[in-house]
């Protein structure tokens, strides 16, 4: 794998912080795709940007306070953002267990009934990316955050032009070596899914494929400073403004350009 499975980094490693949203009130759009898919779109005020998109592809914790400001903050550089429920509105607590069953929650869901496979989140991603090109994008770039970095990396062939990614999980090496656009990558120095090994493996595989990237190492920070870091923590707000602003400049160079 190009990096580790979710493991416990993932739910306890920021739990304390997660009670504590980033400050500010969403204004963009609650909505329903196809009659079932929840999703969170933020659009530009230029009209003229809206042909620029960018599907948000979350973490476990899914649509909440932080990825709503998040996609408001990309409409504010001027593309139309859409925040997907990749997990059939099973997102995991904000006050899970300390004892919670990633994996388990993974294979079989909150009820046992409701699987967050490749099975399940991939018509998820390619209905979002559809939507967002019925709503007249041409240029469409991806953002994902932990297990939603897998699905960027999936989605190239579905129609994404153009990648970011930070504190990835779950990503095999042969999706890594399939992406056919620009990949950037923001790491944590402090991870255990994405480790010093698995980052030096993913750029020999992004070196041979020949497409352009990126990948930023931000130090003291560990999996998750990207959507939920502790902003009275200059440090880990710093390392999180980075990495929205990577993916920015990123967006700017090859969707723009």
């Amino acid at each position: 794998m190009a990096s580790h499975p979710p493991d416990c980094c993932c739910t306890k490693l920021q739990c304390a912080r997660l009670n504590n949203g980033y400050r500010g009130t969403p204004s963009g759009t609650d909505l329903v795709i196809n009659e079932s898919i929840q999703g969170y779109l933020a659009r530009p005020k230029d009209p003229d940007r809206r042909h620029s998109a960018i599907v948000y592809l979350p973490d476990i914790f899914g649509i909440w306070q932080n990825s709503k400001l998040m996609a408001d903050a990309f409409a504010s550089h001027g593309y139309t953002c859409l925040v997907l429920d990749l997990f059939n509105g099973d997102s995991v607590s904000l006050n899970m267990p300390h004892d919670f069953d990633i994996m388990g929650w993974f294979a079989h869901g909150s009820d046992g009934k409701n699987p967050h496979t490749s099975q399940e989140i991939d018509p998820i991603v390619i209905a979002g990316i559809k939507y967002l090109q019925a709503q007249g994008a041409t240029q469409l770039a991806a953002v994902g955050y932990c297990i939603g970095a897998k699905y960027v990396i999936r989605h190239y062939r579905s129609g994404i032009d153009c990648g970011f990614i930070a504190h990835p999980s779950f990503v095999e090496t042969t999706e890594l070596a399939a992406i056919t656009g620009p990949l950037s990558i923001a790491v944590a120095e402090m991870d255990d899914i994405f480790t010093p090994e698995k980052r030096h493996e993913s750029e020999a595989i992004l070196s041979e494929i020949k497409q352009p990237y990126q990948i930023n190492l931000l130090s003291g920070v560990g999996h998750g400073f990207a959507v939920r870091c502790d902003l009275n923590d200059t440090s880990q707000r710093f390392a999180k403004d980075q990495a929205f602003n990577q993916a920015v400049a990123w967006f700017d160079r090859y969707i723009l350009d």
